[in-house]
């Protein structure tokens, strides 16, 4: 859900970019929010509220599920393609605003994850071969919009992040399932310190499937109208012809490669006190740096993370989706969730007072708390697909 603590950013920068994406108001005569449309086989979904980052409100979220299940179930719908319609982010996370304003218990905290959740894992298990242009900023349920499906094509212009620790939240929308099956030990590395990949820097860690450069998305658009079946293997033969026409010698460079060694040493760890143990026993100046960046997250979301992402390993996609919703309703009714976003969003002091202010003092019992079951009529339920 999320989006967007980039801890390396200084504080008014972020504040700025989160204020803009969070308090944009539909006006009655704006344009939609987010637009239809299907050329030959091929039926887009593009994100059109360039103001504020396109991010995902509940709107948006009851516009789309309902098409994606259409879509599955007309014959002449081949692939299915979601970009933005412009401006600088793919999407840059949820509504966090709204979230904040409704307080604890609302309406809004249930339907809107409830239903983002549904339609992350409608992606996940959609029949129509799926493809995700995240060109630009993604973040957060921009995440959940792309990365569970077959096809992420990052560009130049891509920028990644699951910075959730910094608000007082974890890394949802199915962040327990594909975190921790990225290479080594990448997807706890990414999830406890938000940090950001840019550009090709995305295929290597897994995020993307495919790098290609934003000024040949014309041309691969072209290309996917005129496939006409629902041809995974078809569609793998365009994208990866294009991805081998993007590539240079820098583009075939991981810049975290010299540092996996120390991620995959220290984020291996049984806990997250050991992984802050381990990297300032790295003492390089990338490892002191991420051991700065998790000691700046709630306390209570660093081990609530530490154990998703840990438990999400042997789960399946709704399983970890039904998981993931207890751990919202726990946070959105919890402290830290509204002290983070009151001092990035709202005061925009960026010295959040969590509660507990260590790890030392999130306890087992709170770590059980968070994941035990939901009341029945309050779980998440998902039907099964095949997942």
């Amino acid at each position: 859900m999320l989006k967007m603590l980039l801890f390396p950013l200084r504080l008014s920068r972020l504040s700025s970019q989160i204020r803009s994406m969070n308090t944009a108001v539909p006006q009655k005569d704006s344009p939609p929010e987010v637009l239809f449309e299907k050329q030959g086989g091929t039926a887009y979904i593009n994100l059109n509220r360039p103001a504020a980052l396109n991010s995902l409100n509940l709107n948006m979220i009851r516009k789309i599920y309902p098409r994606l299940k259409g879509w599955e179930n007309d014959e002449l719908v081949k692939n299915i393609v979601i970009r933005k319609q412009e401006g600088k982010a793919f999407c840059a996370g949820g509504d966090i605003r709204a979230l904040y304003d409704s307080g604890p218990g609302s309406t809004i905290s249930k339907d809107f994850m409830k239903e983002e959740y549904l339609l992350n894992y409608t992606i996940g298990t959609c029949k129509v071969p799926y493809i995700a242009i995240i060109d630009g900023i993604t973040m957060g349920g921009g995440v959940g919009l792309s990365v569970h499906g077959q096809f992420r094509v990052a560009t130049e212009r891509t920028l990644f992040a699951m910075p959730e620790m910094g608000i007082g939240l974890f890394p949802d929308v199915g962040g327990g399932y594909f975190l921790p099956r990225l290479p080594g030990q990448l997807g706890m590395f990414l999830a406890l310190t938000g940090y950001r990949l840019k550009g090709s820097d995305n295929v290597h860690a897994g995020i993307a499937t495919h790098y290609i450069k934003s000024d040949r998305l014309g041309e691969l658009d072209r290309d996917i109208r005129q496939v006409e079946t629902r041809s995974v293997e078809k569609l793998t033969e365009i994208l990866d012809e294009h991805h081998k026409l993007s590539e240079t010698p820098q583009t075939k460079l991981f810049s975290l490669e010299p540092h996996i060694p120390a991620i995959n040493s220290s984020f291996a760890q049984t806990s997250v006190e050991l992984i802050l143990s381990s990297l300032l026993s790295e003492s390089s100046p990338f490892s002191l740096e991420q051991h700065k960046a998790i000691l700046r997250g709630s306390p209570t979301s660093l081990k609530v993370a530490f154990a998703q992402l840990r438990s999400g390993a042997n789960l399946s996609l709704s399983e970890t989706l039904c998981m993931e919703y207890r751990l919202c309703q726990r946070f959105l009714n919890d402290h830290d969730f509204y002290e983070g976003v009151r001092s990035v969003i709202i005061e925009r002091t960026g010295q959040p007072n969590w509660k507990p202010d260590s790890l030392a003092l999130v306890t087992p019992d709170t770590i059980e708390h968070y994941f035990s079951h939901l009341p029945d009529h309050r779980e998440l339920i998902l039907s099964k697909r095949g997942d």
